[in-house]
């Protein structure tokens, strides 16, 4: 698995809009008291439900694991020409 350049600054974007999309979706919001894994494994867990990631194979379901595949997933929705898409 190839890190991506910006990938702390992409699972934090992801967190962020994920969360919005996590209220909309009405599965729920994240608490500001919440530790960053529990809303990784949160997201992660909603967009594979929605069929929105494709899920990591079984035993693979680690935090490093789940934060790739949601900077993937936000990489893909940033506009073209965003900063953290910056080769």
């Amino acid at each position: 698995m190839k890190k991506l350049k910006h990938e702390a600054e992409l699972v934090k974007e992801a967190i962020r809009i994920g969360g919005v999309y996590m209220e909309k979706r009405g599965a729920g919001q994240f608490e500001a008291t919440d530790s960053a894994g529990n809303k990784v494994t949160a997201l992660y867990r909603l967009l594979v439900l929605d069929k929105l990631i494709q899920p990591l194979a079984k035993g693979e379901e680690s935090e490093p694991n789940m934060k790739h595949k949601l900077a993937l997933w936000i990489s893909r929705q940033l506009p073209k020409g965003h900063p953290l898409l910056d080769e």
